[in-house]
């Protein structure tokens, strides 16, 4: 018996020790009609999280998705308001045209629902504000999500240039973002739908791969607003998008710096992939694990590792955020990066429009 207890004992002082279980996120999403649905369709649960509905009053798009991806139809709602009802999420993530973004806002933050929205946080300045003041005075999480954050190649610049110093101060960035256009990719009717008419989107390549440069140059730049903003736009296939750009570039100026801001819908290839030019060399950062760091006279190549588990992806990383294990403050998609990034796309919309440089007060 003595025996026993001796090995019962032991058994238990070796025993790996338990965490409590990480609480579970219920996540329901606004909209399908945005083809970045696609990654949480994909896998409907990721770490942390449990999506429990989908809104969309499309009702065949909603069961023609749900089919593909072999998930049940009971987890279709006709609208947000019925999701919420039904299923009262903590969280819902923004799967709609961005002009809707300030209305998934204002149904959730009243009801201290957490929210994430799509690239960018809205189509113009008059509604981020909105936003802000809702998220803020509802005291609920806003976080944009930018298929960028995710790059291990961008936190690792942004670490060589903000923490160790590695060119000295920036001078310029150039940023490319794009592809050969929605409709030549062949992105859905119901995304074209919204993402080439300037109300519903705010514009087009401007706002659709001009916020990323936007967001990306204000998160290295450690939230500074800029001084001014100048942009050009044009429409190089008119028989395709007759309503919107296909071509711009933002001139944002800066103390000490320039951001050059490179969105195209006429890529010859898609590209995600920046360039920072500071007082003593140079960082070339793309979708690589890695940044290319250039000098006078010589060059390396420098490996990004992968990022932590709560950053792994979008939905993971929100969840975490909600849960307080993660403080979203001056990262790519906080409140306080978007809201200089939206300055600086209202300011590019307004600028491309009236043919002045626009002066940020």
């Amino acid at each position: 018996m003595i025996r026993l207890l001796l090995i019962f004992l032991v058994l238990i002082a070796n025993a790996p020790i338990v965490s409590a279980q990480k609480k579970v996120v219920r996540m329901g999403i606004a909209g399908m009609t945005h083809d970045h649905v696609h990654q949480i369709l994909r896998n409907l649960n990721p770490d942390g999280v449990e999506v429990v509905g989908f809104a969309e009053p499309n009702k065949e798009l909603a069961m023609r998705h749900l089919k593909n991806y072999k998930l049940p139809q009971s987890l279709w709602y006709p609208s947000l308001e019925a999701l919420i009802k039904a299923q009262n999420p903590e969280a819902i993530c923004d799967f709609r045209s961005i002009k809707q973004h300030l209305e998934t806002v204002q149904i959730c933050a009243p009801r201290k629902i957490h929210v994430m929205v799509e690239k960018p946080l809205a189509r113009n300045m008059a509604d981020a504000n909105e936003m802000i003041t809702l998220a803020k005075s509802n005291g609920i999480e806003l976080i944009t999500n930018y298929e960028t954050t995710w790059y291990v190649s961008n936190h690792k610049l942004f670490e060589m240039v903000n923490s160790d110093n590695a060119i000295g101060e920036i001078r310029k960035v150039v940023i490319h973002d794009g592809h050969k256009g929605p409709v030549e990719i062949g992105c859905s009717k119901e995304f074209l739908s919204w993402l080439t008419d300037p109300d519903m989107n705010g514009g087009g390549a401007i706002i659709d791969f001009g916020c990323y440069g936007a967001d990306l140059m204000t998160w290295l730049m450690l939230g500074e607003r800029p001084i001014s903003v100048t942009a050009v736009t044009q429409t190089n296939k008119p028989e395709v998008y007759p309503k919107v750009d296909d071509e711009a570039t933002i001139v944002v100026q800066y103390a000490k710096a320039q951001a050059i801001i490179q969105a195209s819908w006429n890529w010859p290839y898609d590209r995600k992939d920046m360039e920072v030019y500071g007082q003593s060399g140079a960082l070339f950062a793309d979708k690589k694990p890695e940044v290319l760091v250039k000098r006078q006279n010589s060059q390396e190549v420098i490996e990004a590792k992968e990022l932590s588990g709560n950053m792994s992806d979008a939905f993971t990383y929100f969840a975490a955020v909600i849960r307080k294990e993660i403080d979203p403050s001056m990262q790519p998609g906080s409140l306080e990066i978007n809201k200089v990034a939206m300055e600086i796309l209202d300011a590019a919309v307004q600028s491309s429009k009236t043919g002045k440089t626009i002066f940020l007060k």
